[in-house]
């Protein structure tokens, strides 16, 4: 850290450049208009500030924030999922074994007595440090170290938590919370020694199955999506649990939180109803997508598939439901002739259990993207492959 950073007048040019939403190119290309500061430094408290805005709008307001390096930004929590995690913990003492940026831990603060911020990166470590009091906590305290090695020292926690970081990309998207640093499986036994229990935040590409195979006492999952994205998934372990795993799927939109949970061991019980697509069509939101709670929703909304690969769902009456909703205007049959006849020049296009991209369904048919018109490329459940023009309710 450069504390010439955290003088007024230097503050106040951070706030004004970013403001201006500066070309940070430009800025650079200028040079740094004070002695003690190099332009890069500034170019990165800047940017910093600009990334927070929307992802971080208390920092961002805050003057006196110092900003790490823009991947440090990139992998923190938002506010928003941060204080939806702050909900499923209570207690007297947290530790944050990969305490990064610190955002999850500021927001563990308001629910939690005391914050153990552990992080292996002394340059982020310090920069958390100077950042909790600046936003006025004063319950967390900060090591830089391994936090394993720092959870021996430890005892009498309510709580671990954990975001285990990739170790490298060369096995593709697709990973397991053994490539990750720590990692958790191989020390299972040590964590649960000093607490009952443990939440893991992972990436959306961890495998929900692979997951519960690798860890063990797995008593929720939580699949969080910001604006029907799927952001993180939430493991929460508790020692010597003997429930079946419930899955909670959580899409933040607004002010709101749309939820629907499911028990793992009834879903693969559920043998869901399959139909020809009636007046309406409803596809489930990115976390329930993601989850896989395909027959849960079919039962709980007493709807039927068109295909049970095809997971769109479909009724004569219109319900509220966890997603998006249509109405079905026509349903065609997938025939090149039939489809140009409709004269369709501009659509939203969704494929759901189809063989061919959106893209090259576009060049085909020479529709545009946008407008008011929703098409849905499908199999029904005759395993024919058809049309479905909509309008969104």
């Amino acid at each position: 850290m450069n504390s010439e950073i955290l003088h007024t007048e230097i503050q106040e040019y951070i706030f004004k450049k970013s403001d201006e939403n500066v070309d940070l190119t430009k800025l650079i290309l200028s040079g740094s208009p004070f002695e003690h500061i190099n332009i890069q430094e500034l170019a990165q408290q800047i940017n910093g500030r600009l990334k927070a805005k929307n992802k971080l709008p208390l920092w961002h307001q805050t003057k006196g924030i110092y900003y790490p390096p823009t991947l440090n930004l990139e992998q923190t929590s938002s506010e928003t999922t941060a204080i939806y995690k702050s909900e499923l913990v209570s207690g007297d003492t947290l530790i944050d074994l990969t305490g990064g940026f610190g955002i999850d831990d500021y927001f563990f603060s308001k629910k939690v007595k005391r914050i153990i911020h552990c992080e292996l990166n002394p340059i982020l470590s310090e920069i958390s440090s100077h950042n909790f009091p600046v936003l006025g906590v004063n319950n967390i305290e900060t090591y830089t170290g391994d936090g394993l090695k720092i959870l021996e020292n430890h005892e009498d926690i309510d709580w671990i938590y954990i975001d285990p970081s990739r170790r490298n990309d060369s096995k593709g998207k697709v990973f397991f919370l053994e490539d990750c640093l720590p990692d958790v499986p191989a020390n299972l036994d040590f964590l649960f020694s000093k607490s009952n229990h443990i939440l893991i935040k992972t990436s959306p590409l961890l495998d929900i199955h692979s997951g519960i195979k690798a860890l063990q006492f797995v008593k929720e999952i939580h699949v969080v999506a910001l604006n029907n994205e799927v952001k993180e998934l939430l493991w929460i372990l508790e020692k010597g649990t003997k429930m079946d795993t419930t899955i909670r799927t959580i899409n933040l939109v607004k002010n709101e939180q749309i939820q629907f949970s499911f028990s793992l061991k009834e879903e693969s019980d559920i043998t869901p109803k399959f139909s020809l697509p009636k007046k309406y069509i409803y596809e489930p939101n990115a976390a329930i997508m993601k989850a896989g709670g395909f027959c849960s929703i079919s039962k709980v909304y007493e709807l039927e598939k068109l295909h049970n690969h095809s997971h769109l769902y479909t009724s004569d009456q219109k319900i509220e439901f966890p997603g998006r909703s249509f109405e079905v205007l026509s349903v065609l049959p997938y025939q090149k002739q039939t489809i140009k006849k409709e004269k369709i020049t501009k659509a939203n296009i969704t494929t759901r259990n189809f063989p061919e991209t959106v893209s090259a369904i576009r060049k085909k048919f020479k529709i545009k993207d946008g407008g008011t018109t929703y098409l849905f490329f499908t199999t029904n459940c005759n395993d024919e492959r058809i049309v479905l023009v909509c309008n969104k309710c």
